[in-house]
């Protein structure tokens, strides 16, 4: 019992002895970042939570006045005063106060930079200078000072000036007037130019890479070139590893080799799952890709979606033609099994076009074969002969136009970005067609961040055709409303001109506009507020349908989930709560 007693009692006894005594810095006169570079720069502050004898305490609080001091000069702030306070708190445990008059700052007064004149005129480096340059006036800051020094020294390498070097490099500050002169000069030697690109590694044929390089042989070495070149081989999701290297090391004659290194990506790629969409159902899709089928590059992709309300088998052949414009001719074809609220179709497309970039934009200009068969009209599961059903096969070819560009600051979550589509088609009359039209469509989307945690969504979408015969036209080709990327409260495709029976039939146009909040509580948590309002028609009888609801937004690791409960509002033939579910980009 004796001995339980003294184990009981052996942690007491040794507690005094694994406390920690230590020093209380307190810093005050001054606010961030005068205040963060006190506080880091006077030696007391390593003693928090370390013990410091009464002598050692001294010792550091004599210095402490002029590191404070010292501390304040890179911001300008050479006549600062320091008055010092030490308290013993008992234990072992000290606080130190110090009390700072930062003074008025040093002024840059003068800049004297030199540099090469026709260096001086190379954009990057121009502003690099201009940079320095407008630190006359301010308020002598060492390190904004060395971030634009060491930026036009960076801006020389990236624009070609390898042997670029820093000669003068020196501050003088006049304490008595309270001013800094700034002295720069740089000798910036021969501008190198590139020479040949190689290439190791790779699996395609010589001179196919080759496509991808955005400079030629003989040009000025650029850094930003590099990195264009780095960003078109990862792109092309040819190679796993894709390392650009100039070989600055062997520079003759004022030309840099380029040596890019290669490692290829798995060449087929298999994807699938499940997912959910309110317009679609439940459903798997399953994909699989030829990241390449031969030495030149070409690509082939097949997928197939198997979902309650649509079935589609497509199929895709890519060919690269790497260069500034990013070319590609693409063929393929999509077998199409959609059964909506209000249609049922089955087609067969045939595609083949040329997508390039083009002023910012991505265009494509393509030849599309669509045939199938199709009724509209429809309610639910209701046999073909019922009255009122419109059936239809046709065989349409047309030429097809199509403009898209967005901008978001992230991929995955837009705080601000837009995007724009244009699609223009159109039959050549009559030509190998059932019925002749033309149509042209607009689709926009902006999303602004306002007040912290919040963003406004403005959506709208317009659309016209022309048609010497409207009942030819699959529904693909025709206008409808409601849905989760339309007016949310209404079925997919539910809304719409009707026929004599009352069955939506689609329009010959569309109108279609949204705006929602979103309020985030979280990184990844939010809701939503939207009103929805357009609808399809033919003619001048626009009667837009109006749909309004909450919704809940979650960032998930598989990207953003839109989950929206929506209502018709003031509509006679549709009632009840709609659900609209999401997954995907914002953009």
């Amino acid at each position: 019992m004796g001995r339980l007693r003294r184990l009981t009692l052996l942690p007491l006894l040794l507690f005094p002895l694994l406390a920690q005594a230590g020093v209380q810095l307190v810093v005050d006169g001054v606010e961030d970042p005068l205040k963060f570079a006190v506080s880091s720069g006077v030696g007391v502050a390593q003693y928090a939570n370390r013990n410091v004898t009464d002598a050692q305490m001294q010792r550091l609080y004599g210095q402490a006045v002029d590191q404070a001091k010292s501390a304040m000069e890179p911001y300008g702030y050479y006549e600062a005063s320091v008055d010092g306070r030490l308290e013993s708190l008992g234990g072992g445990n000290w606080r130190v106060t110090l009390h700072v008059t930062p003074g008025i700052p040093v002024t840059v007064t003068a800049v004297n930079l030199q540099l090469d004149p026709k260096a001086a005129e190379i954009p990057g480096i121009r502003r690099a200078k201009r940079a320095i340059e407008d630190l006359k006036g301010e308020t002598l800051n060492h390190g904004v000072y060395d971030s634009a020094r060491d930026a036009l020294s960076s801006a020389l390498t990236a624009d070609g000036f390898l042997d670029a070097r820093l000669t003068t490099r020196r501050v003088e500050v006049n304490r008595g007037e309270r001013s800094a002169v700034i002295f720069l000069a740089w000798q910036v030697g021969p501008r190198y130019r590139f020479g040949d690109v190689h290439f190791e590694g790779s699996q395609f044929r010589p001179g196919f890479l080759q496509r991808y390089v955005p400079f030629k042989h003989g040009d000025y070495f650029s850094q930003r070139q590099l990195l264009q070149l780095q960003q078109a081989l990862n792109g092309a999701d040819y190679f796993s590893v894709v390392n650009v290297q100039p070989d600055v090391d062997d520079k003759k004659n004022g030309v840099v080799d380029v040596k890019v290194d290669l490692a290829p990506a798995k060449r087929t790629i298999y994807t699938g799952g499940p997912f959910f969409g309110t317009d679609t159902g439940f459903g798997v899709r399953v994909g699989m890709e030829r990241r390449w089928t031969n030495r030149r590059g070409h690509k082939w992709k097949n997928e197939l979606v198997l979902a309650q309300n649509l079935k589609t088998l497509s199929t895709q052949y890519i060919v690269p033609m790497p260069g500034p414009n990013q070319r590609s001719f693409n063929y393929g074809a999509i077998y199409r099994d959609s059964n909506t609220d209000t249609s049922v179709s089955k087609t067969l497309e045939i595609v083949a076009n040329e997508t390039r970039q083009w002023y910012g934009w991505t265009r494509s200009i393509g030849m599309h074969v669509l045939d199938g068969t199709f009724t509209v009209g429809k309610r639910g599961n209701e046999p073909d002969n019922t009255p009122g059903l419109e059936h239809g096969q046709s065989t349409l070819v047309y030429p097809e136009m199509s403009l898209s560009r967005k901008s978001g600051d992230n991929p995955i979550f837009v705080r601000n970005g837009w995007s724009l589509i244009f699609t223009a088609r159109s039959t050549v009359g009559t030509l190998l067609s059932d019925a002749s039209f033309s149509q042209v469509t607009a689709d926009a989307k902006w999303i602004n961040s306002f007040a912290g945690n919040n963003r406004l969504i403005l959506r709208g979408s317009a659309g016209a055709t022309w048609t010497n015969d409207f009942s030819d036209l699959p529904p693909q080709l025709r206008f409808f409303a409601g849905g989760d990327h339309s007016v949310r409260g209404y079925g997919f495709q539910s809304v719409g001109p009707e026929n004599s029976y009352g069955r939506v039939i689609g329009g010959q146009n569309l109108l279609v506009a949204s705006t929602e909040v979103e309020h985030y509580f979280s990184r990844t948590w939010g809701i939503a507020s939207f009103v929805d309002a357009g609808n399809a028609f033919t003619g001048t009888d626009y009667k837009p349908a109006i749909g309004a609801g909450l919704g809940a937004r979650w960032l998930s690791p598989v990207g953003m989930i839109r989950v929206d409960l929506g209502v018709p509002v003031h509509n006679a033939t549709h009632h009840g709560v709609e659900l609209h579910v999401v997954i995907g980009p914002d953009l």
